[in-house]
């Protein structure tokens, strides 16, 4: 989920708003869709503010340390998903799931091909690990 704008550009929308801009004059002016725009109208007319509303959804129980993901992938790059799992629990004590496994593996950027793990090769879209295609 990406994160919420920042309240210097929710007030600025508003201040658009007021002055009577319209609304996809305003979305184009900072680049933001015209629902942004309208969602914030509406969230100031039914709350009086503008501050974003908490994430919804669980926190994740915890998370992978990046380092000792790459370690792990580089000490054993033949090793398949239910392996790496297996490692990493005798090696912290920590049990995972392959789906865990895997999006840790992900958001380091790494990639499985021709049998082993190898770093990715930098096109991926955003040059960002883990984005998505």
């Amino acid at each position: 989920m990406p994160a919420p704008f920042s309240r210097d550009l929710r007030e600025r929308i508003m201040h658009a708003i007021a002055d009577g801009a319209a609304t996809t004059t305003i979305a184009d002016r900072f680049d933001v869709s015209p629902r942004t725009v309208r969602r914030y109208r509406q969230r100031l007319r039914d709350t009086g503010s503008l501050v974003p509303r908490p994430n919804r959804g669980r926190p994740p129980q915890f998370v992978l340390e990046r380092s000792m993901v790459i370690e792990q992938l580089t000490a054993q790059p033949t090793a398949t998903l239910a392996e790496h799992c297996r490692v990493w629990a005798a090696t912290t004590g920590q049990a995972v799931s392959v789906t865990t496994m895997w999006r840790a593996i992900d958001a380091v950027g790494w990639t499985r091909k021709k049998g082993q793990w190898q770093p990715g090769n930098g096109t991926r879209p955003c040059g960002l690990p883990g984005a998505r295609r």
